[in-house]
């Protein structure tokens, strides 16, 4: 009897500890465009992709925190870390020296080269090639500052950036129509998008100094969540689970060595 009574109280108290432990979450919201395959994009109506899953995996390996996903569009992200109302962003998101003194960056998740796109009968195969020429971008991005800092170098000819604001897939239609010259973006998203929509359009992969890497950037007040995040993602790295997300999601490994950057 004494030891049936000493079993029902210790499932009554582990009824009533689970929902305060589970309280003691904090959450944290993840900022995405999720218009960016194969990074961060919506599936019957879910939101997954390469950023979205390995966020997911290292959530699994975290205590004390709560992951939400929240779309928004891209310029909202930055501004939604800064006002408090995200504490991670999970974009396809390069390294910028203007960035990374506002905010604090994950070691890379993946390695992803630059590209220059352009039509096949007026082929753009690099840097200085764009010159004079008219390309589309949104405000804020690694891209767009790649070209105003060639631009800078180049005053007797520069390039021409229109801030669309339309998705990456709408603007490799409209360059594959003539629309603008050429589009500079990330290799993975240009080939995934070309082949799923049978683009007709030339690439080249750009030769810069310029950090390739992807990562998952955190609110400058969130250094205990990066810092459990960079440990989880050393965890899933030595189980093999971040090779098998980045070959499901992005087509292969595009894995780097370089873990030292925080």
């Amino acid at each position: 009897m004494r030891k049936n009574l000493f079993l029902g109280l210790t499932i009554l108290t582990g009824l009533v500890m689970s929902p305060l432990a589970h309280a003691k979450e904090k959450e944290v919201v993840v900022a995405t465009a999720g218009d960016i395959r194969p990074f961060s994009f919506e599936k019957k109506g879910q939101l997954t992709g390469y950023d979205i899953n390995v966020l997911k995996a290292a959530d699994k390996l975290i205590d004390d925190y709560q992951f939400t996903y929240k779309k928004t569009s891209w310029e909202s992200i930055f501004v939604g870390l800064d006002s408090g109302h995200y504490q991670v962003a999970a974009n396809n998101l390069s390294y910028t020296k203007e960035r990374a003194d506002k905010y604090l960056y994950s070691k890379p998740i993946a390695t992803n080269p630059l590209v220059l796109v352009s039509p096949n009968n007026a082929k753009v195969n690099q840097l200085n090639d764009i010159g004079g020429l008219t390309t589309q971008d949104d405000t804020g991005t690694s891209t767009a500052k790649l070209v105003s800092d060639w631009n800078s170098k180049h005053k007797d000819n520069p390039s021409t950036i229109d801030y669309s604001g339309e998705d990456v897939s709408k603007r490799l239609f409209d360059l594959e129509n003539g629309e603008f010259d050429y589009l500079i973006f990330d290799k993975l998203s240009v080939e995934t998008i070309i082949k799923q929509k049978s683009l007709d359009l030339h690439v080249t992969e750009i030769k810069t100094k310029d950090n390739p890497n992807n990562y998952i950037i955190f609110a400058d007040d969130q250094e205990e969540l990066q810092k459990s995040f960079n440990e989880a993602l050393e965890k899933l790295q030595e189980s093999g689970k971040l090779e098998k997300l980045s070959k499901t999601y992005l087509g292969g490994v595009y894995l780097t060595h370089d873990n030292t950057h925080r």
